[in-house]
């Protein structure tokens, strides 16, 4: 760790002569005020619009032979490149400038702030299901910052967003001390840290950052929206709370998921699309928020197939998990595909930089290693309590998407 707060880490990897840079900003969407969200995610659009010294940050990365990218989440903000080993300080350099001095112009905000509008209405509100989680997530969440999405609550956050206020969020979250680098490729750890102390050592850290974000209270009543759009089939969302990233229980919870829908050998594709023909597709998943986040279920549904069978079919489902022990061979192959997508994804350097980086964030970047583990140790018994705590000693919220065709 740097003087000024900033986290390195450095992994070594001789079998590619490209290095991929990872820098996480600990500020997500359930750090933004609730009069005033979508910031998280207009910045990781401002951050490429220039910093003091680079007018244009895609145009000396391009010309090092490199290539980036950023996603924004409820939790961190990534931003990621890789360029060739040998140009590897330009990326310390660019990363750096932005770090200290983003360039802040009313033309730069004007122009990311309509990106982040059209881009508003053409995936959330243009598009058939687009505005699911504009719906769900304020029914299942009354209290914690997760109640809205990374886009943002409102359209008008963003168009009604003032200089200072972008400023004001920029100098807040975009420090050192609330950062995390990772450089993963065919380096020499000692040439990083110093071009990370060369670099990064002078930039200044931020004011602490106090975070207190409000519990969700258990919800013991269950809570159902019905909507009208224009939609080419009736649809339906179920929402229950489950365990935090960093939980026993975590682990738990996903290997139900994966139970429920992973591939077409699983419960509710052959239960629910292959035998009942009353869905077309059906997925259970978890959100992994840092916080505790959400088990949700999703199926559209086939013409002719009514809300409530569609939902007492999936009750069905989610009854048998809790009543009747998942077999040792479910729960087998369900960690052989685990372990194999852990494994497969430690093949690229960028997403041993991500992971690294992500794991640091949680705890510990040595907490990659112990997934798999983690995962094996989950017992028949824990997956079948788990499934009563989250689905009997817990109500849903649902979501209904009526296709007004129909």
């Amino acid at each position: 760790m740097l003087k000024n707060g900033l986290r390195v880490i450095v992994h070594r990897d001789r079998s590619t002569p490209i290095v991929a840079m990872n820098i996480i900003y600990k500020v997500g969407s359930r750090d933004e005020n609730p009069d005033r969200t979508g910031f998280a995610h207009l910045f990781e659009h401002l951050m490429f619009g220039g910093s003091l010294h680079i007018p244009k940050y895609d145009e000396p990365l391009q010309k090092a032979g490199g290539e980036n990218n950023a996603f924004t989440n409820n939790d961190f903000t990534n931003y990621y490149l890789t360029i060739p080993k040998n140009n590897i300080e330009t990326a310390f350099w660019l990363e750096s400038d932005r770090m200290l001095s983003l360039a802040f112009s009313e033309k730069s905000l004007d122009v990311q702030r309509q990106v982040v509008v059209e881009e508003f209405k053409q995936n959330y509100l243009n598009q058939p299901y687009g505005d699911v989680y504009l719906l769900l997530k304020p029914l299942a969440y009354k209290k914690h910052p997760y109640q809205w999405n990374t886009i943002g609550k409102d359209i008008s956050h963003i168009e009604q967003a003032t200089m200072e206020e972008v400023q004001a969020f920029y100098h807040k979250f975009y420090n050192p001390d609330n950062a995390i680098l990772t450089v993963a490729g065919d380096v020499d750890p000692e040439e990083i840290f110093k071009l990370s102390e060369k670099w990064f050592g002078p930039i200044p850290p931020g004011k602490e950052i106090k975070r207190n974000y409000p519990q969700e209270p258990h919800q013991d009543e269950v809570r159902e929206l019905v909507v009208d759009r224009n939609v080419p089939q009736n649809a339906v969302y179920m929402a229950w709370h489950m365990a935090s990233r960093t939980e026993d229980n975590f682990y738990r919870t996903d290997l139900i998921s994966d139970v429920l829908s992973n591939g077409n050998s699983s419960r509710m594709y052959q239960n629910l699309v292959k035998k009942s023909k009353m869905f077309s597709d059906i997925s259970a998943f978890v959100t992994g928020d840092i916080d505790r986040g959400l088990f949700i279920v999703t199926g559209k549904l086939l013409n002719g197939a009514t809300v409530g069978d569609a939902e007492n079919l999936i009750f069905s489902e989610l009854h048998n998990i809790c009543q009747q022990p998942v077999s040792k061979e479910e729960l087998k192959k369900i960690n052989n595909k685990i372990e194999a997508n852990l494994l497969f994804g430690r093949m690229s350097v960028l997403n041993k930089a991500m992971s690294l980086g992500y794991y640091e964030m949680l705890g510990n970047a040595h907490m990659l290693d112990e997934e798999v583990a983690k995962y094996r140790a989950v017992t028949l018994k824990d997956i079948q309590n788990t499934a009563k705590e989250i689905f009997i000693e817990s109500k849903p919220s649902k979501l209904f998407y009526k296709a007004k065709s129909n």
